[in-house]
């Protein structure tokens, strides 16, 4: 490791300290933003052979950055930044790795005691500047001998363990610095101050190691969930964000087991590349006609994992009402907008299923799920014919392109807003399984491009963006962070000139104000923006041509835009007219 004797100053020699156990502690990986007052940090940053840094100008797109890389990896991820309002600048980041229970290192650079409320420059309140998203606020003190190198390193290691605890998410530690903040050597001798910590110093290990047990559901709790399992006659096994293929595994088992239809969201893993017949990967479309939610109602849901992106789902429950909803989390935090849930469990999504698994009798197929069988594969048929048919290239459309022809385990990161929803409703299940990603937690449409090349970062694999114009105008200067990636990005831009969502709300019957103050258009494409990063750019009028493009960029050394030109009428005019179609389809066949 780089020689802590040999820092310039105690500035320095505590930045050092931070950035070390940092690296012990398993967070390798610094996104960092140029600032004075955080001298000492960057420069310990740089200092340290071992960690990796990314540099970015700006402070929010950096934090949304660490935010991808953390949701790849399952790691955490160090930012750091100067004081004021750059500081302030991480908070959506943090808010959404809140929401995530993704850990995240936030590292802020301060002004000393003496200068604050002073009316000093660059001087805001830091303390706990980011309210209850952080799990674990410190205020560092300025750094003097006058206290033991160990405080140091406890206080990383504390960090550490909050951020990636149960449940997981962002930390801040502030700190203070006062002059000199440049490597100005100093002729201090450090080996009486680290005299304390020389064990540490000699090793390779975090100074303090925190060990956290697992929740494990005891005997009389799974006798007790399995008694109300049993008693539902008719379930429905619905699965939002699952963390791993090991619980996508034994999630299936489980539905083997029980035979249940699984409502899969796109975010669980279970929709792309997996042609189980359990899995009804169009459920939403299904549950667009009446007849269907009035003839089968289950009497229990099993929700597995995160929520789900299909608002359809949850006026089905609401219609419903079952007698049992359990859900099943590794957090104690509540994931119940309805109100609904009468069985909160805290526990492995894997561990859950595989106890259950044990213990339940192999069920048969049950009415509810062979009905949803054949109505899926009916869907499944009549998206296929419906969209072919179809010459302009609709966001329906090339949301089920993408869904065909992205390549296998390459990443596909989705903005918030319409881009999610085209793929949740016509993505293409029978195809290759990919690695997904988007930013869920909030749901916001800020930072999602940082948020991708950091999620490409993290996988270390190539991705496809899909994103609206305006999501992706609201992060235009994060393409800066693009030669960062060792593998090129394919950028899919749905450009509908505005918010495509609101034509789907009831405010778009309000004419008078809506394209004002609602679609907001903006008159602009991306060409020039390609040309300002030197990406190369590509604008596909129908399907064929996309699928050209599409493939061409997946092979290229360099990133590609490819702007989808649609419009905000005609899209929800192919929705309507699709959606109509297959409601008609599901009255026919049940009949």
């Amino acid at each position: 490791m780089y020689s802590i004797h040999k820092s310039p100053n105690l500035n320095h020699l505590w930045a050092d300290l931070m950035v070390e156990e940092l690296l012990r502690n398993g967070v390798d990986t610094f996104c960092i933003a140029p600032g004075s007052r955080s001298t000492p940090l960057t420069l310990a940053v740089a200092r340290n052979p071992k960690v990796k840094s990314f540099i970015h100008f700006d402070e929010r797109g950096n934090a949304f950055r660490a935010l991808g890389f953390a949701s790849a990896t399952g790691r955490p991820c160090a930012v750091i930044t100067t004081s004021g309002t750059a500081a302030a600048n991480l908070f959506p980041a943090i808010i959404e790795s809140s929401k995530k229970k993704l850990p995240l290192i936030i590292l802020t650079a301060d002004r000393p005691p003496e200068l604050r409320f002073t009316g000093a420059h660059q001087t805001i309140d830091q303390i706990k500047m980011y309210g209850d998203y952080a799990r674990w606020h410190f205020d560092l003190p300025c750094p003097t001998t006058e206290i033991p190198a160990e405080f140091v390193l406890t206080t990383i290691d504390q960090a550490v363990s909050r951020a990636t605890g149960n449940p997981g998410g962002p930390v801040h530690i502030n700190c203070m610095y006062r002059e000199p903040l440049a490597p100005v050597k100093t002729r201090s001798k450090w080996m009486p101050y680290l005299k304390t910590v020389r064990k540490w110093e000699k090793g390779s290990a975090a100074y303090t190691k925190y060990v956290t047990p697992k929740p494990v559901l005891g005997q009389s709790d799974i006798d007790h969930i399995i008694l109300k399992i049993r008693k539902i006659k008719s379930g429905i096994i619905v699965v939002g964000k699952l963390k791993s293929l090991a619980q996508q595994r034994h999630v299936m088992k489980l539905a083997e087991k029980l035979q249940w239809p699984v409502f899969a969201d796109i975010s669980s893993g279970l929709r792309l590349g997996n042609a189980h017949k359990n899995v009804i990967h169009y459920f939403d479309q299904i549950l667009l006609s009446d007849k269907f939610k009035k003839n089968f109602q289950p009497d229990g849901i099993l929700h597995l994992g995160g929520r789900m992106t299909s608002k359809r789902f949850y006026e089905y429950v609401q219609l419903v009402l079952p007698k049992q909803y359990i859900m099943v989390l590794n957090h104690p935090l509540r994931n119940d907008p309805l109100h609904k849930v009468t069985t909160r469990v805290q526990c492995d999504v894997a561990s859950f299923c595989r106890s259950m698994k044990r213990k339940i009798p192999q069920r048969r197929h049950n009415r509810l799920l062979l009905c949803l069988q054949k109505l899926n594969r009916q869907v499944h048929h009549q998206i296929v014919v419906f969209l072919k048919s179809k010459r302009s290239l609709s966001e329906p459309q090339t949301a089920r392109l993408i869904t065909e022809s992205i390549p296998a385990n390459d990443g596909l990161f989705i903005a918030s807003s319409m881009p999610i929803r085209e793929i949740d409703m016509y993505s293409a299940p029978d195809k290759n399984r990919i690695i997904f990603g988007s930013n869920r937690g909030a749901s916001g449409i800020d930072g999602t491009i940082a948020t991708a090349i950091g999620f490409s970062n993290g996988l270390m694999k190539r991705c496809t963006l899909v994103i609206g114009d305006l999501a992706f105008l609201h992060d235009l200067n994060s393409l800066a962070m693009l030669p960062d990636l060792k593998q090129p990005m394919v950028i899919i831009v749905f450009n509908n000139n505005g918010g495509g969502i609101f034509s789907f709300l009831p405010v778009s019957q309000f004419q008078e104000n809506f394209e004002k103050y609602f679609g907001t258009p903006h008159g602009l494409t991306f060409s020039a923006a390609a040309d300002l990063f030197d990406l190369n750019y590509a604008r596909p009028e129908t399907s064929e041509e996309f699928l050209k493009t599409y493939n061409v960029a997946l092979k290229s050394r360099a990133t590609t835009i490819i702007e989808i030109t649609t419009n905000r009428a005609y899209n929800l005019k192919v929705h309507h007219a699709l959606q109509r179609t297959i409601k008609a389809l599901i009255n026919r066949e049940l009949k």
